[in-house]
């Protein structure tokens, strides 16, 4: 061998043993309250973006339980992975996330679910979701502009434990109490839980104690595409369904876009899941990285209606 080879080969295994060792690939908890709905397209856009970087991801589904999510959390810690995503299932209960979460050291990223917490977070923790206060107001708002302003309606409640359930309510009856919307009433509301079967459920009893008692309901406004779809169910069981009943949703799921193709939902609110999955995994890498993050990253909504849902929904 020639003294130039082997000044070579010298030369490339000091660099082989100075260079810095290869980057490890990340593993990311996420912990979600229930596959169903919007929820799933949340948290398969989560692990499609993570897969992209590079990151894997251990999953854990709650089942609508907050002992369940807050022990499956602990597990996460314990299993020592470098950041952890939560959808919470109930936002009132994430101090007690927060705290042994932070304590440990690992990022924390919530999606979503606005935390109860959000105000006091500690470094460390973020929040990754849309302006409820926008979501209801716009489907309120083109609720009103269809009805003309006038007209009784049903409104379907998510669960009421979530900040999200709570603000669209708001919003609605905000928007319904100012003019030119307030000659709208709110003739009643009912707990749907998110859930598409207990909306249809609880509206076909709403409808038949509506006609009862001489109430009739002229729109379903619901926190979700979900109950709006468990509504017109509903609306179809009971003989009341017509081509013009103004039903609302939020969320702009594939479902609730067929529905409204087929000429059924009236009007839905675009919740970006792909967005808040990507923004997500990016602030859960950031914080790894202690790279600076806004403790508020916003995703925002978008009104979505026949006239511009070829925007949202494939056509067929």
């Amino acid at each position: 061998m020639t003294k130039n080879k082997k000044l070579l080969l010298t030369a490339a295994l000091l660099a082989s043993l100075l260079a810095p060792p290869a980057a490890q690939a990340q593993k990311i908890g996420l912990a979600v309250p229930e596959q169903e709905g919007f929820l799933t397209l949340l948290s398969n856009s989560i692990l499609t973006a993570s897969k992209k970087v590079g990151a894997s991801v251990v999953t854990e589904n709650a089942m609508r339980s907050k002992s369940t999510q807050l022990n499956q959390i602990q597990n996460l810690i314990a299993q020592k992975v470098d950041a952890i995503i939560v959808i919470a299932v109930d936002t009132e209960a994430t101090r007690a996330i927060t705290k042994i979460v932070t304590e440990a050291k690992i990022p924390l990223v919530y999606v979503n679910r606005k935390p109860v917490d959000l105000a006091q977070f500690p470094a460390g923790a973020v929040f990754v979701g849309s302006d409820e206060k926008i979501s209801g107001t716009l489907q309120a708002q083109e609720v009103c502009r269809q009805m003309n302003g006038t007209g009784q309606v049903l409104v379907l409640m998510g669960d009421l434990s979530n900040e999200s359930a709570r603000t669209r309510t708001q919003d609605i009856d905000d928007v319904l109490a100012k003019p030119p919307c307030n000659g709208i009433k709110v003739a009643d509301k009912r707990i749907g839980h998110w859930d598409r079967a207990l909306a249809s459920h609880i509206t076909s009893n709403a409808l038949i104690t509506g006609k009862t008692v001489g109430r009739k309901f002229d729109a379903i406004i619901a926190n979700n595409d979900e109950m709006a779809l468990g509504a017109i169910s509903a609306l179809k069981s009971t003989g009341l369904w017509t081509p013009g009943f103004m039903v609302a949703g939020i969320d702009a799921t594939p479902d609730g876009l067929a529905s409204m193709r087929a000429g059924e939902l009236k009007v839905t609110v675009f919740q970006n899941a792909a967005g808040q999955g990507s923004a997500a995994v990016d602030a859960a890498l950031k914080l790894i990285r202690k790279q600076p993050v806004e403790r508020f990253v916003n995703v925002p909504f978008e009104l979505v209606t026949p006239a511009n849902l070829n925007r949202y929904a494939a056509p067929n």
